[in-house]
């Protein structure tokens, strides 16, 4: 039914359009049928005809087309880089730019409880709630009486035996509002993203491909929820107390997950919403990349040249990635608390051998577990990959913005991929100017919060560069086809 209803509709504007156009109509559309095939099906349209109005024309400009079939063959909802198959039988649906704005809100949100989550920890007020009440937990202590049942609990926690032991109740409410906060905006985002999910599903919004992608991150969503407390429940152990020189802390592996899954969904939500938005003002004004031709994006694309630098974008984006995580590890042990200068650690490059891989964190007999523990557990070599991490960052960002300036790569990328480009080069100098600041001022909340957020920015510029480099689908061709097709059509005489 499908093929007939592409046939038909291109025979339809083959049979009234001049011999340019129709050669402009058949050279887009990728799934072009043979000439005899088209012979074949003109006639077909002679019969009865549903009148249905182009949803890709202006309100200025309708165009009336009739194919005998139950739904509209080239209505733009069909079309959409998101959806990489064929599947029931028809073509996939276009998104709506609702959900790529509702995407994009709900990468906003997951921005804000990012930075919420690092206030927390920087203010030590992620271990004043004890228990994880997913539903009544929405609710904070409503009178005094639940205010010293709260406090109770927060006293039999190692934190307030070590270190908070002389906190006073107003104290206590401080730090649990903070805590709380971050709870709450964690549950917030899941409502917010679950129940418009269904709406979407529901009313087949989304295209084939879309649903298993979107219902992975709402079960994401809840992996985090479930995630933070396991996170929380590390620091909460009273086995700490029986550790000499313990400091009550999370586990620094379990806050470098609960921060990377927190990433990875919020990437994947912006560039989802990205790609839904890029989709339709590809199909709807044949916009690409900050072009308002987007007719050349295959040949673009196609370019050695493009293909080197979009390979060497995503190197990047992982390179930032890898950075953030590793700043999850010097917060988890405040390492930043160490060595407060830059560039040197200590009067010289690098701290000695011996106390980068000090034996004491081994804990096999045989030492042979000592470089990895060095890696993620020795505070000093922590702060030291950071900076190789961040150093190397910066670097090649710097680089790889030098490549958009050569004249043959410049003439070649879409202008979407340089501004982005520019704008990850701006951020990463700035990234780069709060972490030295952080670390000379002794890791102030302000700041360290500025600067954990500077990562979440600096990977949105390159999510979005990537997203940039992210051609349509060449069911795009068929739909742009199809709106010449149109517009030829409207200008003909009848």
């Amino acid at each position: 039914m499908l093929a007939r209803a592409l046939f038909e509709c291109h025979s339809f504007s083959f049979a009234h359009l001049s011999r340019q156009a129709s050669r402009r109509l058949f050279h887009h559309n990728p799934l072009r049928p043979s000439p005899s095939a088209l012979r074949a099906s003109a006639p077909s349209l002679s019969q009865g005809f549903l009148k249905r109005s182009a949803p890709w024309a202006s309100s200025s400009r309708s165009f009336t087309l009739r194919v005998a079939a139950p739904r509209r063959a080239f209505d733009p909802r069909f079309f959409s880089s998101n959806a990489a198959q064929f599947s029931t039988g028809e073509l996939p649906v276009l998104s709506p730019p609702a959900v790529g704005g509702w995407l994009l809100a709900s990468a906003g949100l997951v921005f804000a409880v990012i930075v919420v989550g690092g206030v927390t920890r920087l203010t030590e007020s992620g271990l004043s709630i004890t228990e994880w009440k997913p539903i009544t937990g929405v609710l904070p202590p409503l009178g005094r009486a639940d205010w010293e049942e709260e406090f109770n609990k927060y006293k039999a926690t190692p934190e307030f035996k070590l270190l908070n032991h002389a906190m006073t109740i107003d104290e206590f409410k401080n730090i649990f509002y903070m805590e709380w906060g971050h709870r709450v905006l964690g549950r917030i985002i899941g409502v917010g993203f679950v129940v418009p999910l269904a709406y979407f599903a529901l009313r087949k919004r989304l295209t084939a491909s879309l649903p298993r992608q979107l219902f992975g991150m709402a079960l994401l969503i809840g992996a985090q929820g479930a995630l933070g407390w396991y996170m929380v429940k590390s620091g909460l152990e009273d086995a700490l107390m029986d550790t000499p020189g313990a400091v009550p802390r999370v586990s620094q592996y379990r806050l470098a997950a609960h921060l990377g899954t927190a990433l990875v969904l919020y990437a994947g939500m912006f560039g989802t919403g990205l790609a839904a938005l890029m989709d339709w003002r590809f199909a709807h004004r044949g916009a690409w990349s900050g072009t308002p031709d987007g007719a050349r994006w295959q040949e673009v694309l196609a370019s050695p040249l493009v293909r080197r630098f979009g390979a060497r974008a995503k190197v990047l984006t992982g390179l930032v990635l890898i950075t953030a995580l590793s700043g999850a590890f010097v917060a988890g042990l405040d390492a930043g608390l160490l060595y407060n200068e830059f560039p040197l650690m200590g009067g010289r490059l690098a701290p000695p051998a011996d106390e980068l891989f000090d034996p004491a964190y081994a804990k096999r007999a045989d030492k042979s577990d000592l470089w990895w523990r060095s890696i993620f557990e020795n505070p000093t070599t922590v702060q030291f990959d950071h900076r190789c991490l961040a150093i190397t960052t910066y670097v090649a960002t710097t680089a790889l913005y030098w490549t958009t300036r050569r004249p043959a790569l410049a003439a070649a990328l879409p202008p979407l991929t340089k501004r982005m480009m520019a704008s990850a080069l701006a951020m990463v100098n700035v990234q780069a100017l709060l972490g030295i600041c952080t670390l000379l001022y002794l890791v102030p909340v302000p700041l360290a919060a500025a600067h954990q957020a500077g990562s979440v920015a600096l990977l949105t510029t390159v999510v979005h560069l990537l997203v940039s480099l992210g051609g349509p689908a060449p069911r795009h061709s068929v739909a742009a086809g199809a709106a010449e097709g149109a517009e030829c059509f409207r200008r003909c005489p009848k």
